[in-house]
């Protein structure tokens, strides 16, 4: 991904001084994404700790 700020001296050092934060958090939001659609593909299931839903004839 190319950002504006790719070409100036002081975006640079900041990397160099701190790392590459923008990349980190895109990383880490792709990652995040790709848990979230696994989770929530994978269908309903019985979650611990939560009462089980009554149905109306029980």
């Amino acid at each position: 991904m190319f950002s504006v700020f790719d070409d100036t001296p002081i975006y640079h050092r900041l990397v160099t001084e701190r790392g590459d934060v923008p990349a980190q958090v895109r990383g880490e939001a792709e990652r995040i994404k790709r848990d979230l659609d696994r989770v929530m593909s994978s269908g309903p299931s019985l979650t611990p700790g939560l009462p089980a839903q009554r149905s109306f004839f029980s």
